[in-house]
Parts: structure tokens; sequence; C-alpha cells
């Protein structure tokens, strides 16, 4: 068996592409023009790629499971890559009959997500980091004993600043997410 694998989670609204409210429509899909060279060099480096999205609309109703993987289809194929997983929250956090059948709530900033994917695809989360815009990201990155990288991409986000004192690295970017996580790599 090989060795544990670090990896990237990352969160997709207002991080790999702008936040659309509980989009059902690939047609509405920009993935952020500088995604597709900062994920190809984090995977040349190493790292597996992991979607990691609240995707509450499903819960509440707005949209499909079918709606949302088209989007994904469609965010992967601007970005020219498939993720090595993509794990998601359907809940709605206001319905607690939209929690999974054990009642454990899999919803940001719960680890529990990013600790199935750690399993499923052999990652070691001490090695990983999460990229995301909002303070659940930076939370759920804290419960799952990863870095943490806060994209300033939401700054009218009522938590952004509780976020901001929280992350381990903030930036307006994914090429510098993607310098602040190889070089933590290197310096361990």
């Amino acid at each position: 068996m090989s060795a544990p694998a670090p990896a990237v989670f990352f969160d997709r609204d207002d991080t790999l592409m702008p936040n659309v409210p509980y989009l059902g429509d690939p047609a509405q899909v920009r993935a952020d023009p500088e995604a597709p060279a900062t994920l190809a060099r984090l995977r040349a480096a190493g790292f597996r790629l992991v979607l990691l999205s609240n995707q509450s609309g499903v819960g509440r109703g707005y949209v499909t499971r079918e709606q949302v993987a088209a989007v994904n289809a469609e965010l992967f194929r601007q970005l020219g890559l498939d993720f090595d997983g993509v794990y998601l929250c359907y809940e709605d956090p206001n319905n607690p009959a939209t929690l999974p059948a054990n009642g454990v709530s899999e919803r940001k900033p719960s680890p529990v997500l990013a600790e199935r994917a750690a399993a499923e695809l052999g990652l070691a989360l001490a090695a990983s980091a999460v990229v995301g815009d909002r303070l659940a990201d930076v939370r759920c990155a804290r419960n799952a004993g990863m870095a943490a990288v806060l994209l300033t991409t939401n700054p009218g986000d009522r938590d952004f600043e509780t976020a901001r004192s929280e992350a381990d690295f903030v930036t307006n970017g994914l090429p510098a997410a993607a310098d602040w996580i190889l070089a933590r790599r290197k310096a361990k």
C-alpha cells in the first residue's frame, strides 16, 4: 500500500468559480481563469485535488443532485481536468430532516466529508490544505487537522473578519494560494 498523499480541498463557489446562488444551469458556469494553471501546478507537485462543497440548494429543494452534478461537470470541463474526489453536502442547515440517516451533519465546518475523502482516497490530512472563501471552509480545515487558506473573494460575508483571523494564509487569488501551499510543503 502506498503512503497517504497530500491533497488540496477546494470549495466551489467564490473559489473556483463565481457564486451564483443555488446554481443548477451549467450554462452559467464561469471557471476562474487562473484556476486551470493553478490546479495543474498543484497536481504536478503531487497533490490530489478534491472538491468539498456545501450545496444546500438540494436540501432546500431549489436544485436537484443531477443539476449540481451537471454544473460540476461543466466546471471540470472548463478547468480541463477532473478532481480526484468530489464530496458534497446537500443538507439544508435549517432542516434537520435533511441530515444523513445517521443524524451526523456533513456540512462544513464539519470534518466528516474531508475525513471520508481521506479514508477513501488515501490522503494525509496533516499534509493537506483547504482553499475556500468562508469561515466554514477555514473551520473545516481546522477540524480536520489541515491548513486553511482563505480567498478574499467574499469580503462581504458576515464572518469574513473572523475567517481572516483564523486562516493560516489569506490571499486574493488561486496562484498565491498555490505558492503558499507549495512553500509550506517544502518547509516541512
